[in-house]
């Protein structure tokens, strides 16, 4: 069996968005040369997410509002975590609603999506460098 390990880094300029990475895994996975196998990806930061869903804006849209309703950046001063001197209690909550990682299983050199499927990374509390784990293992 094979391994292959790839980062990828972004800095989001926005305190949230969602960025669709399928092409940037995608080329890890033909840089691996795997064939067979499955796919990890996941964010190394405690403050962002990895997921799979449709790439539609209204889904993302819908997304911003509902992850806002349930745990909303502001006030500030509602979140214990925000005591450190931090200001993202929301960011760590809404990382827990949004998953931390997925895996894909990988047939023929392809991912084995479902219609409509492509992976997202979901920063929460960007204005700054944090990188994304891709991990292959197979034949």
């Amino acid at each position: 069996m094979k391994s292959f390990r790839k980062e990828l880094w972004f800095n989001i300029p926005t305190r949230r968005a969602f960025i669709n990475i399928t092409g940037d895994v995608f080329e890890a996975l033909k840089e691996s040369g795997i064939k067979e196998g499955l796919c990890l990806v996941n964010p190394m930061h405690i403050t962002a997410s990895v997921f799979i869903n449709d790439h539609e804006s209204g889904l993302h849209h819908d997304y911003e509002k509902f992850l806002e309703r349930i745990a909303p950046h502001e006030p500030i001063s509602q979140y214990e975590h925000n005591r450190t001197g931090e200001d993202n209690g929301d960011a760590h909550i809404k990382r827990q609603l949004m998953g931390q990682q997925v895996t894909v299983a990988i047939t023929d050199g392809a991912f084995d999506f479902g219609p409509w499927e492509q992976i997202f990374y979901a920063e929460f509390d960007g204005r700054r460098r944090k990188r994304v784990l891709v991990k292959i293992i197979g034949e």
